[in-house]
């Protein structure tokens, strides 16, 4: 009884904490805008002169430990009892986490990034507008959307996964922590890093929906000649919020699910057509030669910070800006990939969230990035990279317009755009009320509502009061934290396996001895998974 007690005190604590702060946030931004404007640029220059080197650290642990967890005996391990069976198919699974993962980002991005580093060359690797600059920005991009953030989301998605679907772990960051901390977990220390879990979350979010709701503006301004001024911009954010609340009433079986199949679906179209209307040997060429460059360069990349150079700037616009905003959103999106990956083996996990949306991010860039570029390098759009470097919203746009069915295309893209937003926002107001109400994996419909309310303040006081330089600067500041949480996981899920499956070398089988009484050996384990029949649905 006094436990139960306890940890309905935690839950209440956690929920008026966490929603508080939210909303004091909202509060400070609304009022006065200028203000928290100048304190969130003070702390952004602080912890990009001063921690750049920390988050290129963390990220390059974070996807070392995946790898090895996925190549290990581990791999075999079920997130679940070895009875388990997967509860969606491998083509809703994907759809689900990838645009949770990414969402509208990548397609803000995938484009504006590559013609972005093209006149802007990171570290001054090449002289810009040159064959070479156009090179390294796709080299570049494909470093800041490949294997490093999907392996900082799958960093907390397996922990999660673990404690919650094998060890019966509420689930919370706070439980991972059990190994470590004990029973310390259920007071005050716990308390504090889930409070840190849902503020991550919270403006990780947020800082998404201000980013879909700036392109999405800017579509409409390039499609249809629409205004788009900070009203327009809070106007779209609005309508959009009442449509992911309204999927937020339904259960993540129904709204996520066909919501994430059917941005799956219309996605792939875009990426076909402007294969076949764009100069598709170039595209081509782009993704073989990127891929070459990015892995063969993966080691200096991941650990570049030009120690000696005054100017830190592109590091804070871009690397420490992405690996801060994967830190951010990595208990939005871990807990999220954990909800739907019962039954699921760790290699499995590992494989679908870091190799394959790798492959498919890059392909995307190849695709869109490497016309744009081509576009910039012939000059048959004008001076299209510098047009986006002041505007990365419209970037896609304005591409757009150089192709054919340009007015079909731009709204199958808003389409695109506005489904990844709804189903991202929806999966959001999920793992913001299971991390506010100790674990519930289900939460009420008023607390899914009310965060709701509270994730699209929050993006309008961050457009309100910088638009897309405040939005970056809130992911960096939000990440710095949480950074330090995510290294302690690694370190208790990492203890956790030993005690309970012993050491392991890559390819060794898992010892049993650790295991349940109940539980089949690992190699009839392996087997079983091997034979389960997955779900037709996603076949």
């Amino acid at each position: 009884m006094k436990t139960s007690q306890n940890n309905r005190a935690t839950n209440h604590t956690v929920f008026a904490v966490s929603i508080a702060v939210s909303a004091l946030v909202v509060l400070w931004g609304a009022v006065d805008p200028n203000g928290f404007g100048t304190v969130t640029t003070q702390l952004f220059d602080y912890v990009v002169s001063d921690l750049s080197w920390f988050f290129l650290l963390t990220a390059n642990i974070f996807l070392v430990f995946v790898i090895y967890l996925g190549l290990s005996g581990y791999g075999r391990i079920k997130l679940g009892a070895d009875r388990d069976k997967p509860e969606f198919g491998r083509l809703s699974w994907f759809a689900m986490m990838f645009q949770a993962g990414m969402g509208p980002a990548i397609i803000f991005w995938g484009l504006a990034e590559p013609l972005s580093h093209y006149v802007d060359v990171p570290f001054g690797l090449a002289p810009p507008d040159s064959d070479e600059a156009a090179g390294v920005a796709i080299q570049y991009s494909f470093f800041h959307w490949a294997l490093h953030p999907w392996a900082i989301y799958a960093v907390a998605g397996l922990a999660v996964a673990y404690f919650t679907h094998r060890k019966n772990e509420r689930g919370l960051l706070s439980a991972i922590f059990r190994p470590l901390l004990g029973d310390r977990v259920d007071g005050p220390l716990g308390k504090v890093i889930d409070v840190l879990a849902v503020l991550a979350v919270v403006f990780g979010i947020a800082v998404a929906l201000g980013q879909a709701g700036l392109q999405m503006t800017a579509g409409l301004g390039e499609t249809f000649g629409l205004p788009t001024g900070i009203v327009v911009q809070l106007i779209v954010l609005a309508l959009t919020t009442a449509a992911f609340m309204g999927s937020a009433t339904t259960r993540i079986e129904h709204g996520i699910k066909w919501l994430s199949n059917i941005s799956m679906l219309i996605a792939p179209i875009l990426l076909i057509f402007y294969v076949v209307v764009g100069p598709s040997v170039t595209q081509i060429n782009a993704f073989t030669e990127g891929l070459g460059d990015y892995l063969g360069n993966i080691l200096p990349m991941s650990f570049r910070l030009d120690a000696f150079s005054p100017d830190n700037g592109w590091m804070g616009s871009w690397t420490v800006f992405y690996w801060s905003w994967w830190i951010a959103w990595a208990p939005y999106v871990g807990l999220f990939m954990a909800r739907i990956s019962r039954g699921r083996t760790i290699r499995e996990f590992v494989a679908a969230t870091v190799l394959v949306p790798s492959l498919v991010s890059m392909v995307w860039i190849a695709v869109f990035g490497g016309a744009a570029l081509q576009l910039a390098r012939s000059g048959l759009a004008g001076d299209i990279a510098r047009t986006v470097q002041e505007s990365p919203a419209a970037g896609m746009f304005v591409f757009i317009q150089q192709y054919p069915m340009a007015g079909i295309m731009s709204v199958i893209t808003l389409i695109v755009l506005w489904v990844f937003f709804v189903a991202g926002a929806d999966a959001g107001t999920v793992v913001l009320g299971e991390l506010s109400t100790g674990g519930e994996p289900n939460p009420k419909t008023w607390v899914r509502l009310l965060w709701g309310v509270l994730l699209a303040g929050v993006a309008a006081v961050l457009l309100v009061s910088g638009g897309l330089d405040g939005l970056q600067k809130a992911s960096v500041l939000t990440g710095t934290p949480f950074a330090i949480i995510l290294v302690g996981i690694c370190a208790a899920f990492y203890k956790t396996l030993r005690d309970e499956h012993g050491p392991t070398s890559a390819g060794a089988p898992v010892s049993g001895a650790h295991a349940a009484p109940e539980e089949p050996p690992q190699d009839a384990e392996v087997a079983a998974v091997s034979a389960e029949p997955t779900s037709s649905e996603g076949r």
